[in-house]
This record gives C-alpha cells, sequence and structure tokens, in this order.
C-alpha cells in the first residue's frame, strides 16, 4: 500500500512484552497503535502539557487517537 506524500513512517523493534503492553492498551481503548503515537506527538513538544503528568492527559491522547483512527477508516473508504 502505498502511503501519501503527507504521511510518514515510524519502525521500531520493542521487547515482546511492550509489544503486547501497546497492543493490549490500544485494544482495551478501542483504538490503533500509530493513532496513539500520533495523537500523543504533539503533546511531546509542550512545554504547558508538559507539566502535567502523561497519565493524566492520557484520556484526552486516546479521544485524539479515536479521532484519528476515524479520518483514516473515512479516507479509506473513499478511495
Amino acid at each position: 500500500m502505498t502511503q501519501p506524500p503527507s504521511r510518514r513512517a515510524i519502525h521500531a523493534f520493542v521487547s515482546v512484552e511492550a509489544h503486547e503492553q501497546w497492543h493490549d492498551f490500544a485494544a482495551a481503548e478501542g483504538v490503533s497503535v500509530s493513532a496513539l503515537i500520533e495523537a500523543f506527538a504533539p503533546e511531546l513538544n509542550d512545554p504547558e502539557l508538559g507539566k502535567e503528568p502523561v497519565f493524566r492527559r492520557l484520556e484526552a491522547v486516546v479521544g485524539s487517537a479515536r479521532a484519528i483512527d476515524a479520518s483514516r477508516r473515512r479516507r479509506r473508504s473513499s478511495n
């Protein structure tokens, strides 16, 4: 599958345990791991958000990930 020029891949090799944890969390929240990564990215460089612990912001990140997944489904269905 060819990605549009506005998309980039991130590749990582993680431990089996970390891989399972990412996928288990994503499945429990009803989102994809890639959407979680994309949703979390804007928070990495926001100094205001950096003052608050990640676990407190996780609900917002999951909500953003759900929106990202929905947008991806709409793009795929319109092609």
